[in-house]
């Protein structure tokens, strides 16, 4: 199953709604008054981040609807005539997690990126995080801050979290996760290094393009054998494979948690590739005009221009 959140020009573009994608186009689960809904209001859930839980009632109703209009020709005729599906060229998509409830990264986490920023490889994961104001959307400009000229990129596979996890062992990890979706981990260098520790660099407005779908675990049985790029205007920067990864995802998830809990819709950034800007000879940082892409096989993937600050 494949899950978005989108608006139209008569929703309310404060309140994304959320769909899934079924022949193409979104299944909206929301509200609408012109028509049957698959949920009435008052069985929305109060938290939008209740939508990712996967014990939730609101999940697995999705679920069920996903499955019944992929395989039913019949069902999906009827949902078109109760208004259910949008046309996606009337839709605009946000990230599919717009407000995360805790978005950590892991730093050096593929062999060869930790080689090329001159780090020696990790004895265990490397935590840091990004504030949940970072996220934008898939077309969404990177907007460069003010007083940083030295801004990356790093393509990222990222793991959204479906259910609480406290003291999780890794040959249990997957019974927690909801799914994965693309992420560009932008970071301003100049930042990063200058302050001795990552927080501002990489927490500025716009630096955590999203999107533009999460893919459920039924779709993606091994997140450890996926391709993983960056493309910046037309040329790939970043070309891998996410079986580089040092710590996988169960070794990730039982790490978390030993001390901190997770929750639905927190969303874990498991690191980048070698290729990034700053370690190239010379570096390459962006610059307005840019367009930059993240492919992630199995996945699709998010593109973002960038732009400076006003």
């Amino acid at each position: 199953m494949q899950i978005i959140s989108f608006a139209t020009e008569d929703s309310d573009w404060k309140k994304p709604r959320m769909g899934i994608i079924v022949m193409d186009g979104p299944v909206d689960l929301g509200y609408r008054l012109d028509c049957e809904s698959l949920f009435a209001e008052a069985d929305r859930p109060a938290n939008p981040l209740a939508w990712f839980d996967m014990d939730g009632k609101w999940f697995q109703k999705s679920q069920q609807v996903a499955i019944e209009l992929g395989k039913d020709p019949k069902a999906f005729e009827e949902a078109k005539g109760k208004g259910w599906l949008v046309d996606s060229r009337d839709a605009y998509w946000f990230a599919p997690v717009p407000r995360p409830g805790k978005l950590i990264c892991i730093g050096l986490n593929y062999r060869d990126h930790a080689a090329e920023s001159n780090m020696p490889i990790p004895e265990r994961p490397v935590i840091f995080s990004k504030f949940s104001t970072c996220v934008i959307a898939p077309g969404e400009p990177v907007i460069i801050p003010s007083g940083s000229q030295q801004v990356d990129y790093e393509a990222e596979l990222a793991v959204v979290i479906g259910r609480h996890a406290k003291n999780v062992k890794a040959s249990q990890a997957y019974d927690y996760v909801l799914g994965y979706t693309a992420v560009n981990d932008v970071s301003a260098r100049d930042f990063q290094f200058a302050d001795g520790q990552w927080q501002r660099g990489k927490s500025c407005d716009t630096f955590a393009p999203m999107g533009q779908v999460i893919v459920t675990t039924d779709e993606i049985p091994d997140p450890h054998k996926l391709s993983i790029q960056l493309v910046l205007n037309g040329q790939t920067m970043q070309d891998s494979n996410t079986d580089q990864l040092i710590f996988g995802v169960p070794e990730l998830i039982e790490f978390l948690t030993e001390s901190i809990t997770l929750e639905p819709g927190d969303v874990i950034a498991t690191g980048t590739p070698p290729g990034v800007g700053f370690a190239r000879k010379p570096p390459v940082f962006l610059k307005p005009g840019d367009q930059m892409e993240v492919i992630i096989e199995g996945i699709g993937g998010v593109g973002n221009p960038v732009a400076a600050s006003e």
